[in-house]
């Protein structure tokens, strides 16, 4: 069974290892409070505070172009944790594992309506005496009445510090427990991030897989360095040019695409707007799928692949397209172009995307189109025969012909041109028969960066 949040609190407080500081700004002390209701709160906590006025907050932690965010999180956390092991390391630092936990947080005000969101972590040591440890987190908050939200920040507080004292050594445990005794739908957590003593060689970028995987978030992203960010800060009031693929492998075809729909989707922007212009390459949890679960080491390949060549990925669990234009649009109302291949386009027509939706097929483009997204379309070549079927020559279900024509006359789908035909006629799987077949013609189509995933995934597929 699930402990209580009571039955957390309860549980640190009696453990006379762990003792620290709450720091909370933006909704009371919601965390702490769970402490002081719980029994033994003298065992674990040494000093509570809440710097709600911003000039307060400033004399403390320094000034902040912005208060709900990770920088202001971060000079939190260096301030409170510095103090603790200043007072109390002397008498108590060989006995005790310290820790400070901190939230800045943006909860429903009066007649408000905005985004609700904030950022927790917690500093702290494994053994007594240890370097710092932190754990940092970024959670929305869906309730549409403040004391809801108050509630769920506390209670997500509190599963944070339990989980690093308790489920540290095992990721989805960890994951997982962080929205206990939290209903479906009140918080989702979008970004994770272990740094620090004993996470040195530790890959954020499977916390981001996790977080897609247990469902407490739709999407994730990092950019080429391998950072894990949080999607609403690297996305907003930018315009988006996405790339969905398997990506398995990567291949020269997905650069291609990517530079021939650049250049039409950028003439559309205003200069500002071309200047900040981000492409996005997804990958979607289905296709990471091997069995009955997700092969890490498979996703971490792909990712290593785009990243190695300079692009940003996003994993999503949005199979459908109108569910990751809706998740862009969340955090840009700038235009978005979502690239495909014209096997692709043709799945957007099966009754499978949209057998959820009252309104069927003519729901899902709705929904996929509302905001003026544009589906730029890339061109297949039939190796056989040598047919090239373009968006203007594609040619819809019967059911659908006019539908399409429409989409095709009002802008919505648009055709993008190619300049070597040559390199449409392969997909991923040629690639692998190339490979096991001991075809070389596979490394002209496969940038050498991709290579080495390639010729491991071919082989998995045989084994």
């Amino acid at each position: 069974m699930i402990p209580t949040t009571y039955d957390k609190a309860q549980e640190l407080n009696l453990d006379p290892m762990i003792y620290g500081t709450f720091a909370e700004i933006g909704a009371g002390q919601e965390t702490g409070n769970y402490f002081f209701r719980a029994s033994g709160t003298a065992g674990l906590v040494a000093k509570t505070i809440s710097a709600y006025d911003m000039t307060m907050s400033d004399a403390i932690y320094g000034h902040s172009e912005r208060y709900v965010s990770a920088g202001r999180l971060g000079s939190m956390l260096d301030h409170e944790y510095s103090i603790l092991l200043e007072r109390l390391g002397p008498k108590r630092g060989p006995n005790t594992t310290f820790f400070s936990f901190c939230n800045t947080v943006r909860a429903r005000g009066w007649n408000d309506t905005g985004e609700c969101h904030g950022w927790l972590g917690i500093r702290y040591q494994m053994k007594p005496g240890d370097p710092p440890s932190d754990i940092t987190l970024h959670v929305r908050l869906l309730d549409v009445r403040s004391i809801d939200q108050m509630e769920a920040l506390g209670t997500i507080g509190v599963n944070l510090i339990h989980a690093a004292y308790r489920h540290r050594g095992h990721l989805q445990k960890f994951v997982e427990s962080l929205v206990d005794n939290l209903a479906a739908g009140r918080v989702e957590v979008d970004l994770l991030k272990f740094t620090g003593h004993g996470y040195g060689f530790f890959d954020n970028r499977l916390c981001a897989l996790q977080l897609v995987e247990s469902g407490l978030t739709d999407a994730t992203m990092f950019l080429p360095n391998g950072e894990v960010v949080q999607p609403a800060e690297a996305l907003y009031r930018r315009p988006v040019l996405l790339l969905r693929g398997s990506f398995d492998p990567v291949m020269n075809v997905h650069l291609k695409m990517l530079e021939q729909a650049r250049g039409g989707f950028v003439e559309t922007l205003d200069e500002g707007d071309r200047i900040s212009a981000i492409e996005l390459c997804e990958i979607s949890m289905h296709n990471l799928l091997r069995g009955s679960g997700v092969d890490h080491v498979d996703f971490l390949d792909r990712a290593d692949a785009l990243q190695s060549l300079g692009k940003t990925v996003l994993l999503s669990r949005c199979a459908e397209f109108h569910r990751i234009a809706a998740f862009l649009h969340r955090y840009t109302s700038k235009p978005i172009g979502i690239i495909l291949s014209i096997g692709l386009l043709n799945e957007l027509f099966k009754p499978k995307w949209s057998e959820n939706l009252a309104g069927g097929l003519l729901e899902s483009f709705g929904r996929l189109f509302k905001e003026g997204v544009t589906l730029q379309v890339f061109p297949w070549k039939n190796r056989k025969n040598g047919e090239l079927v373009t968006a203007e020559t594609f040619r819809a279900p019967d059911d659908s012909v006019h539908l399409y024509r429409h989409f095709l006359a009002n802008g919505r789908i648009q055709a993008v041109p190619s300049k070597d035909d040559e390199i449409l006629c392969y997909t991923g799987r040629d690639v692998c028969r190339m490979i096991t077949s001991g075809d070389e013609k596979w490394k002209e189509l496969v940038p050498e960066v991709a290579w080495t995933m390639a010729q491991r995934h071919a082989k998995s597929r045989l084994s």
